[in-house]
């Protein structure tokens, strides 16, 4: 029987919406009863986790520890995080609880290996707090940052997201961004913030692009779904050419 996936949302609510939709679309299901079961605690009063690594506000680990333990309490054999800065305070959140708690960051190394360089688009506060550095650094591939003006307009598309705004404008910046990337010699570039997968058409780009919000939504079902029979997981992973 497939375990039960613990949403830990809310980091904003559209990309946890997005997480969401990216689990139903990736489970190999024929009908409704095939789908996996999804406990989801939209929470977005949790304090701002950049602000509180680059200016010193508020920390938001006990509310994440909160809807982490509010999750198990619920019945979710495990958890996911669709928010990439929030994985800097992953270490106490897994002290809080009983049942895993599942890295992004992770998710997406394992699907970056065999490139020597990625371009990272993330919050800033990612990139300070070194999270794909960190996970990719121990796999030998070396991460590429904007420079400070590009990384500007990623916070500033991440924030319009936010907001609402998916247009042209937005998609511009992160484009930009990217593409000094790519000019600087990433092979692939990692979507490392639950945003900006809503503003990037992978089809627009010479290289790969790792959506971390699918490839954390990948990494859920094969959990799920690792008790099973075998079948299920070989689907999800033919789908990503694993």
């Amino acid at each position: 029987m497939a375990r039960t996936v613990g949403v830990l949302g809310g980091m904003g609510p559209r990309a946890t919406a997005d997480f969401f939709q990216k689990l139903i679309d990736l489970t190999p299901a024929k009908r409704d009863q095939d789908h996996l079961r999804v406990i989801v605690d939209n929470n977005p009063q949790i304090p701002d986790r950049s602000r509180c690594i680059l200016e010193g506000g508020e920390d938001p680990t006990p509310a994440l520890v909160a809807t982490a333990r509010n999750l198990e309490r619920a019945g979710a054999d495990f958890l996911v995080i669709p928010c990439n800065t929030a994985h800097h305070f992953l270490d106490s959140i897994r002290r809080s609880v009983r049942i895993p708690v599942l890295d992004i960051t992770e998710a997406v190394a394992r699907r970056a290996r065999g490139f020597a360089r990625v371009g990272l688009l993330a919050t800033r506060a990612t990139v300070v707090a070194g999270l794909y550095q960190r996970s990719l650094g121990q796999r030998g591939c070396r991460v590429l940052v904007p420079s400070p003006a590009r990384q500007e307009l990623v916070d500033r598309a991440i924030f319009a997201v936010k907001a609402g705004d998916l247009g042209p404008e937005v998609r511009g910046w992160v484009r930009e961004a990217g593409r000094e990337l790519v000019e600087a010699g990433a092979q692939a570039l990692v979507l490392g913030c639950t945003e900006i997968p809503l503003v990037v058409d992978p089809g627009e780009w010479p290289v790969p692009v790792l959506d971390s919000t699918a490839l954390l939504a990948q990494a859920a079902v094969e959990e799920a779904l690792k008790e099973d029979q075998g079948a299920g997981i070989e689907a999800v992973q033919a789908a990503f050419g694993d």
